[in-house]
C-alpha cells in the first residue's frame, strides 16, 4: 500500500517498448501496490493497446499534463525523452525512476542497484537513475568484493544481447538468421554489420579516448554505485547474436588476497546473486539459463595470476529483467517501503542532465 495506506497510480513511459513491456510484467509478478497503472509513449504509439495483468490497456502519450496525480513513474524512453518529461513529472510529484543515460552522472541524482546502495534513495529530489544494464549485474558482485577484501582495480569485457538495443534488433537478428539458412544475404540496419553469427565491439557511440559510451558508462556508474570514486576500471563491449541475457568476464585486482572459495561464499552472500560453478561438469552461467530471471549467476570463479591479489569470475544476467525493469520496481520497493516516495507537491528537481556518457 502507499505512504497513505492506499494503491498507487504508476505511470511507465515508453510502455510499447521491449524494457516498458517487462517493467509492467515485473509490476504485475511482485504484485506492486498499483491502484491505476498509466501506460504512456511517444505520440505515435498513443493509442495503441498494451495486455497488463489480464487487462487491455490503452497507451496515453507521455507529455507533462499526464504526470498530474501520478506517485511513481518508471521511464524507459530513452535519454531525450527523460531530459524533457522526467523533470515535469517530479515537479508534479511523481517520484521518477528513469531507465536512460540522462540523469545517471547527475551528483544531485541517486544512481542506485536495489541490493547495494539502496540507502541513497533517501536523498533523492524526484528523480532516481537506473544503471545501465551492464553496470546493473556487475555491481552486486564487485560489491561483495569491496566489503570483504577491498577493491583497486576491475576489467571486464561484456557481451551484450541484442534485446539491449530493443525489438528492432531482435527482429534484424531473427531474419539475418533466417537469411543465413536460406542462403540469402543478411542485410544490416540496426547495427552497422551483420549481427548473426557475429560479435561487434561496438555499442553505442565511439567516445575521443577511444572507448565507446557503452564502455565509459561501465566505468563511471561503477564508481557512483560503489562510491569508489577512485575506482581504476576499464572496459570492452561487445553485442553478440544472443536474443536475451548479457554475459561479462571479470578480472578483479582486490586489496587484499581472495580465494576463489573465498569469493564464492562472498558472492553468494549477496541477495539474489547465485553462484553456478563446476566447470569439471560443464556447470556454469550461461544467457539462456539466466534468461527470465531476476537473479544474477557468477562461476568459473579463479585466481587470476597475472596481478597480484587478482580474482577472476563470469557473470550473466537478463539484461530486460534485473538489468532494468526489475530493478528499477525493487527501487520503488525499497521507496514505499522506508517512506520515501515524495508527496505529491511541487518540489526542486535537478536543472541539467549530467551529460556523462
Amino acid at each position: 500500500m502507499s505512504r497513505e495506506g492506499q494503491p498507487l497510480t504508476v505511470a511507465v513511459v515508453g510502455a510499447t517498448g521491449v524494457v516498458g513491456r517487462t517493467m509492467i510484467q515485473v509490476l504485475s509478478e511482485r504484485q506492486f501496490p498499483v491502484g491505476e497503472l498509466r501506460l504512456l509513449a511517444s505520440g505515435r504509439s498513443a493509442g495503441t493497446t498494451v495486455s497488463a495483468d489480464g487487462r487491455t490497456l490503452t497507451v496515453g502519450e507521455a507529455a507533462p499534463e499526464a504526470f498530474e496525480g501520478v506517485d511513481i513513474a518508471l521511464f524507459s524512453a530513452g535519454t531525450d525523452v527523460s531530459r524533457q518529461l522526467a523533470p515535469e513529472a517530479a515537479a508534479r510529484g511523481a517520484t521518477v525512476i528513469d531507465n536512460s543515460n540522462a540523469w545517471r552522472m547527475d551528483a544531485t541524482v541517486p544512481l542506485i542497484v536495489s541490493q547495494v546502495n539502496p540507502e541513497d534513495g533517501e536523498w533523492h529530489e524526484g528523480i532516481i537513475a537506473n544503471p545501465n544494464c551492464s553496470t546493473m549485474q556487475l555491481a552486486p558482485v564487485l560489491m561483495a568484493l569491496r566489503d570483504t577484501v577491498g577493491l583497486e582495480r576491475v576489467v571486464v569485457d561484456t557481451y551484450q544481447s541484442v534485446s539491449g538495443t530493443g525489438a528492432e534488433a531482435l527482429a534484424e537478428l531473427e531474419n539475418q538468421i533466417r537469411a543465413h539458412v536460406a542462403g540469402e544475404a543478411k542485410v544490416a540496419s540496426v547495427y552497422p554489420h551483420p549481427i548473426a553469427f557475429n560479435a561487434l565491439p561496438e555499442i553505442d557511440v565511439f567516445l575521443d579516448n577511444g572507448y565507446t559510451r557503452e564502455e565509459w558508462k561501465v566505468v563511471t556508474e561503477s564508481r557512483k554505485i560503489l562510491h569508489l570514486p577512485e575506482l581504476r576500471v576499464s572496459c570492452t563491449a561487445v553485442r553478440v547474436p544472443v536474443f536475451v541475457g548479457h554475459s561479462e568476464a571479470v578480472h578483479a585486482e582486490t586489496t587484499r588476497a581472495i580465494t576463489p572459495d573465498e569469493a564464492r561464499r562472498a558472492f553468494a552472500a549477496v541477495p539474489g546473486v547465485v553462484v553456478v560453478d563446476d566447470p569439471a561438469n560443464h556447470v556454469y552461467p550461461f544467457a539462456t539459463q539466466a534468461a527470465g530471471s531476476d537473479d544474477v549467476y557468477v562461476g568459473r570463479v579463479r585466481t587470476d595470476p597475472s596481478v597480484q591479489r587478482g580474482i577472476a569470475f563470469w557473470v550473466v544476467s537478463d539484461n530486460l529483467r534485473k538489468g532494468a525493469a526489475t530493478n528499477a520496481v525493487e527501487i520503488a520497493e525499497t521507496l514505499l517501503a522506508r517512506g520515501w516516495v515524495k508527496a505529491r507537491s511541487r518540489r526542486a528537481v535537478p536543472s541539467g542532465a549530467g551529460g556523462a556518457s
